[in-house]
């Protein structure tokens, strides 16, 4: 699919049009990953970009990969507590 934008050449900034595609790309990928409509896979694909890059940028812009919540973390916790061998019951 082919979308055509309109963009004030003021905007460019020094920025090839290629370029500014690439950054639309990447940047309409990272929302729909962090809205959930994209596996990170999926974004990757849209993006033109590898893993690598993918997470790098959502680090960049402070957009969790994990979706693990306060509540799943306590449960885990207490589930090691509860699996941990006696023998190192005293290391903590």
């Amino acid at each position: 699919m082919q979308v055509i934008l309109d963009i004030p050449d003021r905007y460019l900034l020094d920025t090839t049009t290629d370029e500014l595609a690439a950054r639309f790309k990447l940047y309409t990928a990272l929302l729909m990953f962090q809205i959930g409509q994209l596996s990170a896979g999926g974004a990757c694909e849209f993006a033109e970009v590898d893993r690598y890059t993918f997470l790098a940028a959502c680090r960049r812009h402070r957009i969790d990969v994990i979706d693990y919540d306060e509540d799943e973390l306590d449960a885990d916790l207490e589930h090691l507590k509860d699996t941990r061998p006696a023998a190192h019951a005293d290391y903590r």
